[in-house]
């Protein structure tokens, strides 16, 4: 059922995050129609926009309405914007990127606000995106893992996934993700956090970059971190988006994993993806 907003029409797509928004031109809105848009994203964590027709101009200049853009190091960037990275994966090759549950740029000291992902060229079927909300995840733990947790720090890393160590995936071989030299970011994070705009308490660990809590060994805090991540992405507190070409998505990545469906063999993709900058997380 559509939700109550003036110059907007938000559908929310699932019970626990995520709501498509219609009625709207992203490259052209008044400050009303955009504060109505930020209104939704802090209360759906991920929203998504359809039928849209935006120049790389255009996605920057909606980006710098929220916040500075956070230049990505190693994601391929289209060649007349750097701050625009490209997520491709063409007909013959095999990985896709962002194949697995994580949040983006979790292991810079301040973490990413959110990003805004826009379909350039989809494939006919397959390569839907999933979400699962970490708000939920952390209000469905029991009281005492809930005390447990909001007691723990955990270091995130950028060295494992983008480093010298997966220099031989595809990805890498093929140049769309490169700069391994460049992969030196470890910082270190509440595991709970307090959402520094909605002060909701949200569960900020992700399997790609978190890498183990403070004074744990990794042995030591692989089995914990192991049940977070089966726990996060219930489908209870997940949703899951269909792309068309002209799709937007954006997500808060405070809140919410995101996970890429690479189930379309044979068949191109085409993203431009801009990461927002944040601020400093606490407890």
């Amino acid at each position: 059922m559509p939700d109550n907003f003036e110059r907007i029409q938000v559908t929310p797509v699932a019970a626990a995050l995520g709501a498509e928004i219609s009625g709207v031109n992203l490259a052209q809105m008044d400050d009303e129609t955009f504060a109505e848009i930020k209104e939704a994203f802090g209360r759906y964590s991920v929203i998504f926009f359809h039928d849209q027709e935006i120049t790389p101009d255009q996605h920057v200049a909606f980006a710098e309405r929220w916040s500075d853009i956070n230049i990505n190091r190693f994601f391929k960037p289209l060649d007349t914007h750097p701050m625009i990275a490209q997520v491709i994966k063409e007909p013959d090759q095999k990985d896709n990127i962002g194949g697995g549950w994580h949040t983006d740029h979790s292991y810079d000291q301040i973490p990413s606000l959110g990003s805004i992902l826009y379909a350039c060229e989809v494939p006919a079927m397959g390569g839907d995106t999933h979400f699962a909300s970490m708000y939920k995840a952390y209000e469905a733990l029991s009281p005492g893992m809930q005390e447990t947790l909001e007691g723990l720090q955990a270091w995130h890393s950028s060295r494992h996934n983008y480093g010298y160590v997966n220099v031989d995936l595809e990805s890498r071989k093929d140049g769309r993700i490169g700069n391994p030299e460049l992969a030196t970011q470890d910082a270190l994070h509440p595991v709970v956090i307090t959402h520094p705009d909605t002060g909701r308490k949200a569960l900020y660990v992700n399997d790609s970059f978190t890498v183990r809590f403070d004074g744990w060994t990794q042995k030591e805090s692989q089995p914990l971190l192991n049940y977070l991540y089966d726990h996060g992405v219930q489908p209870e507190f997940t949703c899951r988006f269909q792309w068309q070409k002209g799709s937007v998505a954006m997500w808060d990545n405070r809140a919410t994993w995101h996970y890429a469906t690479n189930d379309y063999a044979g068949q191109r993709r085409v993203m431009h993806r801009i990461t927002l900058e944040g601020v400093a997380l606490s407890a």
